[in-house]
């Protein structure tokens, strides 16, 4: 129950913990809770519901002169946390896929998210792995499925570097560029919140569209 508060706690006012984080740990320790919290998202398929997004920009608003964190720094370690955390996803699948995917534990990973991620693949490419960034749960299962057989290590590797840095500099510096906005500061929970909305949009569309397809074809199998 604690760790569910926590995480509840994470996503509605990520700037709370790390302002606890900053007083508890100091100005080099900090950055261990962010770095875990970035590298478990997107390395094990088993947590795709951590605020990736909200974290990278309320970092970003810490990283401004007198906010207790470092732009390079917080950047650095955000970018080691993405890219390690896929590779390390991409891996688990390519030594253990087949038998996750077969144990039904793994709930998040239902057949309609692994088919859009296939059709994703075979439209997108290696691209996909940058596109899936900006998407929670799809940028969690995006190196899982690349890893059970869709992409070569090489290949994988040169998109991941690629959407890691574009995905963590994006929340960062939109964090550390209009984070001091006095709108931004007055409506802190609200504009976090916002950005949990739009970046969950396309996976919700998705979800209704494949849920919209597979009632046509029952009933187009009825009609017939």
């Amino acid at each position: 129950m604690d760790f569910v508060n926590f995480i509840v706690g994470l996503l509605k006012d990520p700037r709370a913990a790390i302002a606890g984080w900053i007083i508890a740990l100091g100005p080099v320790w900090v950055y261990t809770p962010l770095f875990l919290i970035v590298f478990i998202e997107t390395g094990l398929v088993f947590f795709p519901f951590l605020p990736g997004d909200s974290l990278l920009f309320a970092a970003g608003v810490f990283s401004a002169d007198g906010g207790g964190l470092n732009l390079v720094a917080t950047l650095l370690v955000f970018y080691v946390a993405a890219i390690l955390g896929n590779t390390s996803n991409y891996w688990i699948a390519r030594f253990f896929g087949a038998r996750i995917i077969d144990s039904g534990k793994v709930k998040a990973l239902t057949p309609e998210r692994m088919a859009k991620l296939d059709e994703f693949f075979e439209r997108y490419g290696g691209l996909t792995i940058v596109i899936t960034r900006f998407m929670p749960f799809f940028r969690t299962f995006a190196p899982f499925i690349a890893g059970t057989g869709h992409m070569n290590f090489g290949k994988f590797t040169f998109f991941n570097a690629l959407g890691g840095i574009s995905w963590v500099s994006l929340f960062v510096l939109v964090g550390y560029f209009f984070g001091g906005v006095p709108f931004v500061q007055d409506h802190f929970e609200i504009i976090v919140l916002g950005i949990v909305a739009v970046s969950v949009a396309p996976a919700v569309v998705g979800a209704v569209k494949g849920a919209l397809a597979a009632r046509g074809t029952k009933r187009g199998k009825h009609a017939a």
